[in-house]
């Protein structure tokens, strides 16, 4: 049984262990001797180009960070559309394989923009969002969305969805929205802290 469970789900095993991984260094004591070295990347970060015109043009920060919510938009947008086909709520008079597909598509450009800006905007505020527990909870969800988008979710949905065991779909469709919930929830969170 358990063999069996080892070869036919080893990309999800992967994701779990990864996860595991993480939060075992989150929590198990390992980013507490990891944690105080990394204040010298955080601290060098605003001494880059990004950093100080993040610090010094408050327009242009401002304009990344426009450009970071519409991509933040389109990433929910897919999310919403692709998890909530895959539940049957929404687009049914669409095929699922398409809107799966298509969803997919602008889904990666928008995560692309948002991971481009969020960088951008982290140089700028680098020492504030370092002493922010938020700011690790936040890097610690986009990884896991990250993870389980392509490695469980994608490589899952890209065979013929029909043949697919509805519970599982709606279960990974779930799991999808919980999950980038969360990275948005604790995004919002930063701006509310410090």
């Amino acid at each position: 049984m358990i063999a069996a469970m080892f070869t036919s789900y080893p990309r999800t095993l992967t994701v779990v262990a990864a996860l595991l991984a993480l939060l075992t260094l989150a929590y198990g004591g390992a980013m507490d001797a990891v944690y105080p070295s990394l204040l010298g990347v955080f601290e060098w970060l605003e001494t880059t180009w990004f950093g100080v015109i993040g610090k010094t043009w408050g327009a242009a920060f401002a304009f990344v960070e426009a450009v970071h919510l519409l991509g933040l938009a389109l990433l929910g947008g897919c999310v919403l559309a692709g998890d909530g086909r895959l539940l049957g709520v929404v687009l049914t008079d669409v095929p699922v394989q398409t809107v799966v597909e298509r969803t997919h598509r602008v889904f990666v450009f928008g995560l692309s923009i948002s991971l481009a800006t969020g960088i951008f905007m982290a140089c700028g505020v680098a020492t504030k969002i370092y002493y922010l527990p938020v700011y690790w909870f936040k890097m610690l969800a986009l990884s896991a969305g990250m993870l389980f988008h392509f490695q469980i979710r994608r490589p899952l949905l890209s065979h013929d969805i029909q043949s697919l065991n509805p519970v599982v779909v709606k279960m990974v469709a779930v799991a999808s929205m919980l999950v980038w919930f969360m990275v948005a929830a604790t995004g919002r969170w930063i701006g509310f802290s410090g």
